[in-house]
C-alpha cells in the first residue's frame, strides 16, 4: 500500500520481508541456499511470511488439532515422508503444503476460503460467486474426513466470520459517530491509518 512504502524503513521492515517477495519467485519458498522440495514441504517454510498480529495463519496452524499432530509428528519419516509429493504422500495429518499446494500446482490461494479481509468483512460467503472455491475446500478435507464434516466446519467458519464483520462494522459506527459529534481526537499523521488507508481518528 502506498501509506506504508511512504513510512519509515523501520515501521515497514516486517511488511516488506515479505510483499517485496513476488509470488512466482521459487526462493520465498524454496530458500534461496538449499534449494530442496523436502524443505519447502515443511509447514514452518510457511511460517516465514504468513505470522503475526495482522495475519496469524501460523498460530492458528500451530494450535490447531492439524498443527499438533505435525508438530508431534514431523520427525519421523514413517508419519511424514516429505521427500514424496504432497499428491503422493499418505501423511498421518495435513501440513499447510498438502491443502494448499494440492496435486503439485503451486497457486496457494487456488485453495483457500473466500476473502475475507480488506473490506470484505461481510460479503456473502455463499453466494454462487463462491461456490465453486468452496466445493474445491471441501474436497480437499474429503482426503481425510467425510463431506458433511468439511461441510458443517465451513458452514461455522462462515458463521464466526459473519458475526466477527458485524461487531467490526457496529463498532466501526461508534466510533465515527463520536468523531461526527465532536468526541473523537484526529489520528496523528505519524500513526498507522485506519483500515482504509486514511487518517480518520485516533
Amino acid at each position: 500500500c502506498a501509506w506504508s512504502i511512504e513510512r519509515p524503513p523501520g515501521d515497514t521492515a516486517g511488511c516488506t520481508f515479505c510483499h517485496t517477495s513476488s509470488e512466482e519467485r521459487c526462493s520465498t519458498c524454496h530458500q534461496r541456499h538449499q534449494f530442496n522440495p523436502v524443505v519447502a514441504r515443511k509447514s514452518e517454510q510457511c511460517k516465514a511470511c504468513h505470522w503475526g498480529k495482522d495475519h496469524r495463519d501460523w498460530e492458528a496452524y500451530d494450535i490447531s488439532i492439524h498443527g499438533v499432530v505435525w508438530q508431534t509428528n514431523k520427525w519421523d519419516p514413517t508419519q511424514f515422508d516429505l521427500t514424496k509429493k504432497p499428491s503422493d504422500a499418505d501423511y498421518v495429518g495435513p501440513t499447510c503444503q498438502y491443502c494448499h499446494l494440492r496435486g503439485g500446482h503451486h497457486n496457494v490461494q487456488r485453495l483457500s476460503t473466500v476473502y475475507t479481509s480488506m473490506g470484505m468483512s461481510n460479503a456473502d460467503r455463499g453466494a454462487p460467486l463462491w461456490k465453486e472455491k468452496r466445493d474445491t475446500w471441501v474436497s480437499v478435507c474429503d482426503d481425510c474426513h467425510s463431506p458433511r464434516f468439511a461441510r458443517e466446519n465451513l458452514q461455522a467458519m462462515d458463521e464466526a466470520c459473519k458475526d466477527a464483520g458485524l461487531k467490526y462494522t457496529e463498532t466501526f459506527k461508534v466510533a465515527e459517530n463520536l468523531q461526527l459529534d465532536g468526541m473523537g481526537e484526529p489520528m496523528p499523521k505519524d500513526l498507522h491509518p485506519d483500515w482504509s488507508g486514511q487518517h480518520i481518528w485516533s
